[in-house]
This record gives structure tokens, C-alpha cells and sequence, in this order.
């Protein structure tokens, strides 16, 4: 069977609250690996939206589904300062996002990271406000961003969309 895998580039206007100044931006949008003409076994009809955080100790990078479920689309990179959980609680939300996946940050020889402490802190705060969090497996997320598209204000953004990728694509 076929299937459909491709990398669309989009081109997005940000506008900087720093004087309104508009750059562009390209940002990645990833379709999962899913044979034409089904459904991935781990999306209802309805299609569950899902949100992805790639966690950074300077910044955050965020994704979700489209409404399809089957695109995985950087959304924004919010600094990490003590308004991150207000910001991801609000973005998911607006979004009616049903899951977060978290970037479980791990080593070549498989040990976490030092910043996964964080992570799980985070994790535990956003389980607080009833968020169903599923940590996700992630190594070199943000360098394979900055590999596909440069390094850009939307690479951590990019980075969540990865893990988002990887994540539907394995379950």
C-alpha cells in the first residue's frame, strides 16, 4: 500500500512585539506516515488533537495536529520563564488539545539527560491541571530541525513537530 510521507514548508508571518516588525519565517509541517486512504489506528474519526513540547532551559518549543490528526505543524516558541504553564494550559486550551507528548531528553547510550529533571518537573505541574502528558523518547531533535530548515525563530517549535511526527508515527 502506498503511503504518503512528505515534508511541506510553510511560510508564516510573525510579527515581533519588539515595534511590530514582521519577519518571515519558514516552519516545518510533518505528515505522518499513514497509508492512503485509512485512518492510523491511534486516531478516533473525530481525529484526536494532540500538542508536542520540545523542553529547553532558555526556551520551548511547541506543535500540534492539525484537525486531520495527521499533520504535525510547529506552533511557537515561548521562553522558559514563570509563565510557561500558564501559556502551554492556555494554548492547549484554545486548541482543544486532548494530550501533551513531552520530549523525554535521553543520551546516545540511553541515560537522561541532566534537564529531564525539569521535564519531569514540568510534567508533574501540567498533570496538576488534569493534562494527560505521555513522554516521548527524543535525541537531537533540535539539530535535525536546524538540518532541515536552518536555524530559524521557529526551531524549537520545529523540534516539538519532530517528536509529535515520531510519536503518531509509532503508536
Amino acid at each position: 500500500m502506498p503511503y504518503k510521507n512528505c515534508i511541506t514548508i510553510v511560510f508564516d508571518l510573525l510579527c515581533s512585539s519588539e515595534g511590530g516588525v514582521a519577519e518571515w519565517s519558514i516552519a516545518l509541517v510533518l505528515k505522518t506516515r499513514v497509508p492512503q486512504g485509512t485512518v492510523s489506528p491511534n486516531l478516533t474519526p473525530s481525529a484526536m488533537k494532540l500538542m508536542a513540547i520540545d523542553y529547553g532551559a532558555k526556551r520551548v518549543g511547541v506543535a500540534s495536529t492539525d484537525e486531520s490528526g495527521l499533520f504535525a505543524i510547529p506552533r511557537m516558541v515561548l521562553e522558559n520563564n514563570d509563565q510557561l504553564l500558564e501559556k502551554v494550559i492556555k494554548f492547549k486550551e484554545e486548541h482543544h488539545i486532548e494530550k501533551i507528548v513531552i520530549g523525554e531528553s535521553r543520551n546516545f547510550e540511553g541515560d537522561y539527560n541532566i534537564i529531564q529533571e525539569e521535564i519531569d518537573r514540568f510534567s508533574n505541574e501540567l498533570e496538576k491541571f488534569g493534562v494527560e502528558v505521555i513522554s516521548h523518547p527524543e535525541i537531537l531533535t533540535t539539530k535535525e530541525a536546524r538540518e532541515l530548515q536552518g536555524n530559524t525563530a521557529m526551531t524549537d517549535a520545529s523540534a516539538a513537530a519532530l517528536i509529535l511526527k515520531s510519536y503518531i508515527d509509532s503508536n
